[in-house]
């Protein structure tokens, strides 16, 4: 598709960032050795299927930077300039991040969601500004901003991350868009941070989909990720759709009809707040029972048990959005076994 100019993202990202971005995370061969370049291609065409805007290519499962590299290709490849891409920037350096962003701008990826490697440990705003800075200086990649608690940043702000410098990093040329999460439940968070930022040249995105409704209507949100929104199938991106379309009552229709499954993923997201990690071996799960891939995913990665398979199946059954629930041995198989 090709990316602007540094000096048109903005503009671009206004006029490109419509609708919903979720996940992808890579799959694997059955013995682990090697990435299953069939599964992923099914998992982008599955994608593309539900109507979603586009996808987080996920660097979190076990991948090395080779296999990461790979991963984007894969998908880059297949999704044929259909699709939207961005790059999960969470690797181990701020190096190892800015060559990803590198490489994948010249393999065809659309952006970057910039987090922070685990081992940063900013004492001062200015650390956390230069941080940033450098790696937008670093690649013509469009930047989303990864604003979220287990970030760790608290200690420079009450509010999770210092709104001055959100305020100050808006008027970076390559940074498009911010991914709020540190309002979650609390939404007077996500109110302030939308309210003071209003009007700046970026997008604001919450991806906690239950308060989309909310930020369509005071705030204009157009584009919303990244979460696993594939878990709900097309049911989300299909709200969505409707409100920016101003079909609300069409939309808060979806909204009530997955509430099952929204209170299934919440409470098995709850549990594992604490840990600062993400279960991607859940999230694989979610998916698998809405057409996606599955198999096998490396450590490091929670375990995956019945309780939690059972609870985000029912979830679904509840919801009408499969029939019933799975056995769950097929999905360490996967759909494309290799």
């Amino acid at each position: 598709m090709g990316l602007p100019a540094r000096s048109e993202a903005k503009a671009w990202a206004r006029q490109e960032f419509r609708g919903v971005c979720n996940v992808i995370i890579p799959s694997y061969t059955s013995d682990l050795q090697a990435l299953n370049e069939a599964a992923i291609r099914h998992d982008v065409q599955r994608n593309i299927e539900l109507g979603f805007w586009g996808a987080l290519l996920v660097s979190e499962a076990g991948t090395t930077l080779d296999e990461m590299r790979r991963f984007i290709e894969i998908a880059v490849d297949e999704a044929a300039g259909r699709h939207r891409f961005l790059l999960q920037g969470a690797f181990d350096t701020a190096e190892s991040i800015i060559a990803m962003a590198r490489d994948g701008e010249a393999i065809g990826v659309d952006g970057v969601l910039l987090g922070h490697p685990n081992s940063f440990y900013p004492q001062t705003t200015a650390e956390l500004e230069d941080y940033t800075r450098l790696v937008c200086a670093s690649t013509n990649l469009p930047v989303v901003l990864f604003v979220v608690a287990h970030s760790n940043l608290s200690r420079l702000d009450p509010r999770g991350y210092p709104q001055d410098l959100l305020e100050r990093l808006a008027d970076v040329d390559t940074i498009v868009a911010v991914k709020y999460e540190l309002g979650r439940q609390h939404t007077m968070r996500t109110y302030d941070c939308f309210r003071r930022l209003e009007n700046a040249p970026v997008l604001m995105s919450d991806p906690m989909e239950f308060n989309a409704p909310m930020w369509v209507d005071l705030f204009d949100m157009q584009w919303m990720g990244t979460s696993n929104y594939e878990y709900y199938g097309d049911r989300t991106r299909r709200m969505f759709d409707a409100l920016l379309d101003g079909k609300r009552e069409d939309a808060m229709e979806l909204y009530w009809e997955i509430q099952p499954a929204r209170d299934a993923r919440r409470q098995e997201m709850a549990a594992l707040g604490p840990m600062n990690f993400v279960h991607r071996y859940l999230w694989k799960y979610m998916a698998w029972l809405n057409g996606y891939n599955g198999g096998p995913l490396r450590q490091p990665a929670p375990k995956l048990n019945d309780g939690q398979m059972k609870r985000a199946a029912a979830g679904l059954v509840a919801a009408g959005i499969i029939d019933a629930a799975p056995d769950p041995a097929e999905f360490f198989v996967g759909r494309n076994p290799a």
